[in-house]
């Protein structure tokens, strides 16, 4: 475990400079929250040269595979540094970190990236070619700085990784097979895979569809400059609740914790698809504040007691994050179909599922040790 952390440090990046990446080309690296609280048609302006980085797959799958280790690596290592009964508190006050990246990163990027003078959409479209291809290189330049401070960032970040003596943690590596053992023997896990995936989803589908649900005359008729300022409250409520629900889980039993979260959160999807006005707006975006619990302590839950599979059963669990892409695709094929307001019964589906993985489906079976 110790090798691998100190291997991530080298190839990963963190939520922070995922998100502002994301910003810079349209297209997501992975399915996680994110929101932009400058006008999207600017951005395109600011960066539509810089968009043919993210059109290569090879370098998206670095990114998002450098990402991915620091995650399989990193989440279960904080997990079992310490006593089993506060591993969700460890983890939620390490992701609770992230959150603060995550809520910094895209105002920090505006206020860089497009902190210059630039043109209107209608003066940008009335330039001759030479004249516009010139803009668009001049815009793609702001964006050097920044990538260059999140490259120098993270390799300061590997080095200081590698120094550090990060204690064995013997129980949790794997030696070799274990007859008749596999992840797959592991309802805790194989079930706390399938709530990764929902509740990612969920987050995912909610925080995207906010712009424009928010700009719908029903609920909250305004602007989607002014709607996307909205969004960072619910990304917001996320970071804190992670820090409250660290010192929670010091006291109170994490299936308790993330049974009794995810049910307000159904319930608060359910009333805002049952409201309209600022009783739907707010209600929804309460959900991010009782959200910002269920990841840490789905995952603690997932490999609790798995011992030396530990490690398997992380790459498993990292791996659902992928619901994150899917379900959002779904719920727009639903609004399609139901309407936007509506299509919000989807996330409330997926917070029923991880109210039932609370109580019922997390009950932990260990790994039977060799004779």
């Amino acid at each position: 475990m110790n090798g691998d952390v100190e291997l991530v440090g080298v190839f990963s990046t963190d939520d922070a400079c995922a998100h502002a990446i994301e910003k810079l080309h349209h297209a997501p690296i992975r399915s996680f929250h994110t929101f932009a609280p400058f006008p999207s048609e600017k951005m395109a302006e600011a960066v539509d040269e810089v968009r043919e980085w993210g059109r290569s797959p090879v370098r998206k799958y670095v990114l998002a595979g450098g990402i991915t280790a620091l995650q399989v690596a990193a989440n279960p290592y904080v997990a079992v540094l310490g006593p089993p009964e506060t591993a969700s508190s460890r983890l939620n006050l390490a992701q609770a970190f992230n959150s603060v990246g995550t809520a910094i990163a895209p105002w920090l990027g505006g206020a860089i990236i497009l902190s210059g003078t630039r043109e209107s959409a209608d003066v940008v479209r009335q330039m001759s070619g030479a004249v516009h291809q010139a803009y668009r290189v001049h815009e793609a330049s702001s964006v050097k700085l920044p990538y260059l401070v999140i490259g120098l960032a993270l390799m300061a970040l590997a080095v200081a990784i590698s120094l550090f003596k990060l204690p064995p943690l013997p129980g949790a590596e794997r030696h070799g097979k274990i007859p008749g053992e596999t992840i797959w023997r592991h309802p805790q896990l194989v079930l706390g895979a399938i709530g990764i995936f929902v509740y990612v989803g969920a987050e995912v589908s909610i925080g995207s569809y906010l712009i424009n649900y928010f700009s719908q005359a029903n609920i909250g008729n305004i602007s989607e400059l002014s709607a996307a300022k909205y969004v960072s409250y619910y990304w917001g409520g996320a970071m804190i609740g992670r820090f409250l629900g660290s010192a929670i889980l010091q006291k109170v039993r994490t299936g308790t914790v993330l049974g009794i979260a995810a049910l307000v959160a159904c319930l608060l999807v359910c009333t805002s698809i049952l409201s309209l006005g600022h009783l739907a707006m707010w209600s929804i975006i309460l959900v991010g504040l009782f959200n910002s619990v269920m990841f840490p302590s789905i995952f603690t839950l997932g490999i609790a007691e798995l011992g030396p599979l530990t490690g398997d059963g992380s790459g498993l669990l990292i791996m659902a994050i992928v619901g994150g892409a899917l379900i959002p695709l779904a719920q727009g094929r639903l609004a399609d179909m139901i309407g936007l307001h509506h299509a919000f019964i989807l996330p409330a589906i997926c917070y029923l599922y991880i109210i039932f993985y609370a109580f019922r489906g997390s009950r932990p079976v260990p790994v039977r040790q060799p004779a």
